[in-house]
């Protein structure tokens, strides 16, 4: 029998009553099933189904976590032992790992049941989520529009509320842009909080990170105190939080100096809605007693011309381990023409280059830690236009030129945070006129979380999201 009050609850919420024996953990994870074939449809959403798996868990006995018996996807990037990852390429197709990643153990520990894998676009490049292995994942808000990405399936299966919780990752902007686009609440956690491992020690050049969306903020923070914490291959860690993560949610933020700006970092015009939408958030922090303050960091070189070579420079080595692992050249046929095209750049390019880009990242974390020492929190807009149509951008075009000036005006003020390794979080506090989310990003200093899960939990409770629901919902 199904459990139908599942919708109600978040990931804590579904884990008390299991816990309490109200539900079984197999009535949880046969309504996650009947939801995601439901929805998933339309949507688009899980590409990996490995049911089984999440049965022989409860067969085998849960651990005692603070999610156990909660139903749970991977991004289709992540190792999980005996079970398919794609990478959004075709090449990768039936693609099995034999091992776990370390980030996998850990939300394997936390007592999750994993009945598959959310989409993501090729090597998870992109910030939206359309490959031609799986197709488009549509946005529950409006199919014609993306869900973002990288981890769109994921924001799209949380929206659409076949669970309340999900692992994501982002290297630039791939948690927080695809919450924003899906309306879901999603935090980048500081550099090396959560593992890597075992097969890296940093990806991107110390810019990605792992960690989950959802619905709710105590989610978000108990999540991350079952995640982080270095592991024996850690190049860095994370300073230590003061108390669990999840203490912090409901806590008093006190009176916090906030700056923001509704504009672009690169000078660009952005959607009027959304520059409303910062202004209306900008009111309300301070009715809410925190000094608001408009202004920006000045960054001294842009974040797109560093992460561009550093992207590049990873994807052809993607590309590179492909062909060793095939023992031939790569061909037009094996990845699509963006993953190719950017692999290509990156063979153009020289090792002086990588290094003029790693410099770039340092010179940007050096301002905005500089910027950071006269404010607690900086508020702006995650996206700078509404999530994307379906098609806008198209990795398999004959043309690609069209791709760099829209992700520019797009996406330019995300990934500046992965270069300074700061925690920062995009929360779902506003829609346009034509139904869309537009979230709001704030970003706080390296290591601390807890001011902006602080912060999170006052804008929930101001403003609450939980029961705003997508057009395309479970």
């Amino acid at each position: 029998m199904a459990f139908k009050d599942f919708g109600k609850y978040d990931g804590l919420g579904l884990a008390e009553l299991v816990r309490t024996k109200q539900v079984s953990a197999d009535e949880l994870l046969d309504e996650a099933i009947a939801r995601t074939e439901k929805v998933d449809p339309q949507i688009n959403a899980v590409v990996v189904r490995h049911d089984e798996y999440a049965r022989n868990q409860i067969k085998q006995g849960l651990p005692q976590g603070p999610f156990t018996g909660v139903p749970f996807l991977l991004k289709d990037l992540d190792a999980l032992a005996g079970t398919r990852t794609t990478f959004g390429a075709s090449l990768f197709k039936d693609y099995v790992f034999h091992h776990n990643g370390t980030l996998a153990q850990r939300f394997l520990a936390s007592g999750v049941t994993i009945f598959g894998k959310s989409a993501s676009p090729e090597f998870g490049l992109m910030p939206t989520t359309e490959t031609r292995l799986h197709g488009p994942t549509r946005n529950p808000w409006n199919l014609g529009h993306s869900s973002g990405g990288s981890s769109g399936g994921a924001a799209a299966v949380v929206a659409a509320r076949i669970l309340p919780v999900a692992h994501a990752s982002d290297g630039g902007g791939s948690i927080r842009i695809p919450a924003s686009a899906s309306g879901v609440f999603g935090l980048k956690p500081t550099r090396a909080r959560n593992p890597l491992g075992p097969d890296r020690g940093e990806g991107w050049g110390g810019f990605a990170c792992g960690h989950v969306v959802s619905i709710s903020v105590r989610d978000s923070a108990a999540m991350l105190d079952a995640l982080h914490g270095p592991e024996p291959s850690s190049p860095y860690v994370a300073p230590p939080p003061e108390r669990p993560f999840l203490e912090e949610v409901g806590r008093d933020p006190g009176k916090l100096r906030i700056a923001f700006t509704d504009r672009s970092p690169n000078g660009d015009a952005i959607d009027p809605e959304i520059a409303a939408a910062v202004r209306n958030t900008a009111a309300m922090l301070a009715r809410l007693g925190h000094h608001v303050e408009e202004r920006a960091p000045q960054l001294p070189i842009d974040p797109g011309q560093v992460i561009a070579t550093i992207v590049a420079t990873n994807t052809a080595h993607s590309v590179r381990l492909a062909a060793q692992r095939l023992g031939r050249e790569i061909t037009e046929d094996d990845f699509e023409h963006m993953t190719l095209a950017m692999s290509r750049n990156a063979e153009r390019a020289s090792a002086v280059d990588y290094v003029a880009a790693q410099l770039g990242a340092f010179q940007i974390s050096r301002a905005l830690a500089t910027f950071f020492e006269s404010c607690d929190v900086f508020l702006a807009p995650t996206l700078c236009l509404p999530p994307v149509r379906i098609g806008e951008l198209d990795t398999m075009a004959s043309d690609l030129s069209q791709i760099s000036p829209l992700l520019r005006r797009y996406i330019p003020g995300t990934s500046m945070f992965n270069m300074s390794g700061q925690p920062a979080m995009s929360v779902p506090l506003a829609w346009n006129a034509a139904g869309l989310p537009l979230g709001m990003m704030f970003a706080g200093r390296f290591g601390d979380e807890a001011t902006l899960l602080r912060l999170a939990a006052q804008l929930e409770q101001e403003r609450p999201w939980k029961d705003k629901r997508p057009p395309v919902c479970a």
